[in-house]
């Protein structure tokens, strides 16, 4: 199958390791993934904080970009969401049906990771080694929005040498919500405080996520505890392999 990456705005410009996995996870599973390079932001951050007329460009940029892809792939749920949930919603808000109709259709063949890799290509064991003490934390936008369910953690429990570990309150939030941290400060550090006190409990050497939105902020407070625990993007998990092995 031909894939196309949307690697989005944060794996872009900070956390590329993610985008790289993404693309070796997926070669290594026999499937071709191209990158166009005219893609941009999702709109994402424009809609959650109410500047959705700013949002429309992107929309209409995102659906031309990947209108002929076959599947396209996102190493974030929360950018997954958007594209799905919010990008038809624009194009209708501001009277533009014909961009909402062809908002959907490329919507409709965009796949946050774990639902690419079970529900369309149709594999739970992806052949990765890793072995580590792992915990995984369910964000909100894959949880709630998405319902990507277990998929994850049936990926997950087929790394071969893992320790995987349930994390208590799992579904709780982290606190970063985008913008929530920012204008929140107090009430997201609170929630942070209460989800790092979740993942040391588990004793994990790492901690895993499908947005590196959310790894950024709970690896931040791990760093400055000096706790001695980091987070690792779920695709870079999935695309370990052993030593020698492509």
């Amino acid at each position: 199958m031909r894939i196309a990456l949307f690697v989005t705005c944060l794996a872009d410009t900070l956390f590329p390791d993610a985008g790289r996995a993404t693309v070796r996870l997926l070669e290594r599973l026999g499937h071709q993934v191209e990158f166009p390079a005219a893609q941009t932001c999702c709109g994402q951050m424009h809609v959650n904080t109410g500047y959705l007329h700013d949002a429309l460009p992107l929309v209409r940029h995102y659906a031309e970009v990947f209108k002929d892809c076959e599947a396209i792939v996102v190493p974030s749920g929360s950018c997954t969401g958007s594209i799905r949930h919010q990008h038809a919603m624009v194009a209708r808000r501001y009277g533009d049906e014909a961009l909402a109709r062809r908002a959907e259709a490329v919507a409709a063949r965009t796949y946050e990771l774990s639902e690419l890799l079970v529900d369309v290509l149709g594999v739970e064991d992806v052949g990765a080694y890793y072995p580590h003490r792992v915990t995984y934390h369910p964000t909100c936008h894959s949880l709630r929005l998405l319902r990507v369910g277990d998929r994850p953690l049936r990926l997950l429990r087929n790394v071969a040498g893992i320790d995987l570990v349930e994390l208590p309150d799992a579904d709780t939030c982290c606190g970063f919500g985008g913008t929530f941290a920012v204008k929140n400060a107090d009430t997201s550090t609170a929630m942070l405080a209460d989800k790092m006190r979740s993942v040391l409990d588990t004793q994990a050497e790492v901690c895993t996520a499908g947005d590196s939105s959310c790894l950024m902020h709970i690896g931040g407070g791990l760093t400055r505890l000096r706790a001695g625990t980091r987070t690792v993007h779920l695709a870079q998990i999935l695309a370990s392999a052993p030593e020698g092995a492509r």
